[in-house]
């Protein structure tokens, strides 16, 4: 609250000016406005929650169509090296390995003409299996990417599985 705090007056003759009250300010009531306002708002936020990509589980056991065997000729491998670098074969067929890369020309291409494979051989495409296999030079941004491109080609069926040796070993040596 604000006082005004007033003096005694004398009486003397002449032109009477007004006098300049001295005024004191309390700035208690604006403080306790202050935290009530700013607890208010941290009350009321809402905080953002994380955004996950969602994930296609297999069924259940009790199923009689067990989801884990395919075809191999259903099948692509894409094995996810450094420097961007991706390398794919069909089936089983590991000797007869390719070298492309992430661009629209390269991954989305390649997985788009397996799956007009899987349509025209089996007349499903979505029976597409693609099992990806990053391998230790593989950044995170690179499994990423090729999960984006399981979305884009509205590819249902793939695995994230480890490497092995005898795929690594028939990289191309830099």
């Amino acid at each position: 609250m604000a006082e005004i705090q007033q003096h005694e007056r004398h009486k003397k003759q002449g032109v009477r000016r007004g006098k300049k009250l001295s005024t004191r300010v309390d700035l208690t009531p604006m403080v306790d406005l202050g935290f009530l306002l700013i607890t208010f708002f941290v009350f009321t936020t809402a905080i953002s929650k994380p955004t996950a990509m969602n994930l296609i589980l297999p069924h259940d056991a009790d199923d009689p169509f067990d989801s884990s065997i395919t075809i191999a000729s259903k099948t692509i491998s894409i094995l996810l090296s450094s420097h961007n670098k991706v390398f794919y074969y069909n089936g089983d067929s590991i000797n007869a390995i390719h070298e492309t890369n992430y661009s629209p020309a390269g991954l989305r291409s390649v997985l788009m003409d397996k799956r007009s494979f899987v349509r025209n051989k089996f007349r499903k495409a979505s029976e597409t299996v693609v099992l990806i296999k990053p391998t230790d030079d593989a950044t995170y941004e690179n499994i990423v990417n090729a999960l984006d491109e399981m979305e884009i080609n509205n590819i249902t069926r793939y695995v994230l599985m480890d490497a092995n040796k005898n795929e690594t070993a028939l990289f191309p040596k830099e």
